[in-house]
């Protein structure tokens, strides 16, 4: 019998219902450990099975750990809590990866790396194995997308047979229970600095009569809205400051009196457009810094020492000074509007004249009470941090 110190590896299988393939995944795994001599246990995080799973999986040789809480992701993270192995090797118990051909994984976990994620397309994908949806466009999308936003070298994101190292997996803290439970913990190991590889791996068609428990527009919707939660700079960042830089440009041209351009003029309806773009940006910048702070407070990312230096340089208080100084200019610039308007017994004035004055000098009052109230934002959550 395998002990928790002697262990090396522990091949992992969340469940749910999967009591047509569970066996068969099982056996290949035993098969595997003992043709190659590799000392190690297979275990089975169930998630709520109710159609005998836990029985069918230890008769064939495994250990079965309960997870009450629900979830792909749920049934995971308490495998690995639960796994004696230092290293893992987790797949889906739906008899669509070889449980029985596990080497390559082994020989790079031994060799040092410690994340090792299969590759359905370098390895081959039989047919009938993965919905077209997914081969031609989910998949390569959302990894498309992955590798732009975290600098990722992987090129099947969401491959479920992936091998890793027990210890550097727990040390990422992963945290989400449902689908996007593989796309984080890629996302956490890329960012923390581990070492990631990659080697081929085949996909077979899916052994159950029913159908499967992913749902592919909503589970992948998840998967991309989880990639752009994880990057502020893409999702706020990059095209908050590219509206914001564009509409001042605009703002301060257009303020000065309407621009002509071969046939089309520029005047009032797109000053204030780009007022609204100048606004707008400014905001989306201010969310890229507080999403940024959350997401390193509650360890979704890892700490930055270049973000650390920003948040100091931004203080409540440096903050507070643009948005004041931002706020009494819009609030003069408005002033000399309505003064204007009593000169002229408030009556009809020149709208043109008008606009160019309480455009720019609205936006300014925007964006410097946006300054303000996210200044305190900030300072809240520096609060819950420490």
């Amino acid at each position: 019998m395998t002990t928790a110190s002697s262990c090396e590896l522990t091949i992992l299988m969340p469940c749910l219902n999967e009591a047509e393939t569970l066996e068969v995944c099982v056996r290949k795994a035993r098969q595997f450990l003992d043709t190659h001599g590799v000392s190690g246990e297979v275990l089975i995080a169930d998630n709520g099975s109710t159609d005998g799973s836990q029985d069918l999986a230890r008769t064939a040789g495994a250990r079965v750990v309960d997870i009450p809480v629900k979830g792909y992701g749920a049934a995971l993270i308490g495998g690995i809590e639960a796994a004696a192995g230092r290293f893992i090797i987790m797949g889906d118990s739906d008899d669509s990866y070889d449980f029985s051909n596990l080497m390559a994984f082994v020989e790079r976990l031994r060799a040092g790396h410690e994340l090792v994620m299969g590759n359905r397309f370098a390895g081959g994908i039989e047919p009938g194995a993965m919905p077209p949806l997914h081969r031609y466009f989910g998949n390569p999308v959302l990894t498309g997308i992955g590798r732009i936003l975290f600098k990722s070298p992987l090129r099947d994101f969401h491959c479920g047979l992936r091998g890793f190292s027990r210890d550097a997996i727990r040390a990422l803290d992963l945290r989400t229970t449902g689908m996007e439970f593989a796309s984080e913990m890629i996302v956490k190991a890329t960012l923390n600095g581990l070492k990631v590889t990659e080697v081929p791996t085949t996909l077979s068609p899916d052994g159950r009569s029913r159908p499967p428990h992913l749902r592919s527009w909503r589970d992948g919707w998840r998967h991309l809205r989880f990639l752009l939660m994880l990057s502020p700079e893409w999702l706020f960042f990059y095209p908050g400051l590219l509206l914001a830089l564009f509409g001042l440009i605009v703002l301060m041209a257009l303020s000065v009196g309407p621009i002509r351009i071969a046939n089309i003029t520029f005047d009032i309806n797109t000053l204030l457009l780009a007022g609204v773009a100048v606004i707008v940006g400014v905001q989306a910048v201010g969310l890229a810094v507080l999403a940024k702070q959350f997401c390193i407070a509650n360890r979704l990312l890892p700490p930055s020492a270049r973000f650390r230096s920003l948040a100091d340089r931004l203080s409540l208080e440096f903050l507070l000074v643009i948005g004041g100084v931002l706020t009494v200019a819009g609030m003069i610039g408005i002033a000399v509007a309505i003064l204007t308007w009593r000169e002229a017994g408030f009556g009809n004035l020149d709208t043109g004249s008008m606009m160019r004055l309480l455009v720019p000098s609205s936006t300014a009052l925007c964006v410097g009470l946006q300054l303000a109230f996210t200044a305190f934002f900030k300072g809240v959550l520096g609060l819950a941090r420490r």
